[in-house]
């Protein structure tokens, strides 16, 4: 997924769950006719996107709440996620998405079965963003199972599914809150 610099949207490569809506392009194409996009964010097999206008839009494969429209239902085209008009930064990840608003709050949806949510739970996906505790980040990425921030104070967190060590936190341990 791209965005180009007149806003317009363009995917390319597999269409399995719905990811970009039409038949497994090589080269780019694009996705509707907006001209408002600012960030996008390709999982394994979820896109999330944000416009302009700050709001959130996802869609593809939708089993486990990663598309974060209040439902499990696979969506081929953009949905938008709430009204809300104040995102920042979108991930998305395998199972699970996660995004920022412009006050640094940390919103996450989806799989968390490997704790990747940051709830301080496992196996509680949630199909709708939700705010994770009241710190301020920076920065945010999504992995496979896993996530990683940085918080407003420069520090770097990780949670989630740790297995191959790639929280950065010398062990093999996985966490289930940053």
């Amino acid at each position: 997924m791209a965005i180009k610099t007149d806003g317009t949207l363009w995917g390319w490569g597999s269409l399995t769950n719905g990811k970009i809506g039409f038949n497994f392009p090589t080269s780019p194409v694009q996705v509707g006719t907006d001209t408002n996009w600012s960030e996008v964010s390709a999982g394994y097999s979820t896109t999330m996107a944000i416009k302009t206008t700050g709001t959130l839009w996802g869609w593809g494969l939708n089993t486990s709440g990663q598309v974060g429209d209040d439902s499990s239902f696979t969506r081929s085209s953009p949905v938008q996620i709430g009204s809300d008009t104040n995102w920042s930064e979108v991930s998305a990840g395998s199972g699970h998405s996660l995004a920022l608003k412009t006050n640094g709050t940390l919103w996450v949806w989806g799989s968390n079965d490997n704790g990747e949510l940051g709830l301080n739970n496992i196996f509680n996906y949630r199909s709708s963003p939700v705010q994770l505790g009241s710190d301020t980040w920076t920065s945010i990425a999504a992995g496979l199972t896993h996530t990683l921030g940085v918080k407003t104070d420069g520090t770097l967190w990780g949670w989630g599914f740790n297995g191959s060590g790639q929280l950065g936190d010398n062990t093999v341990s996985n966490r289930s809150s940053p």
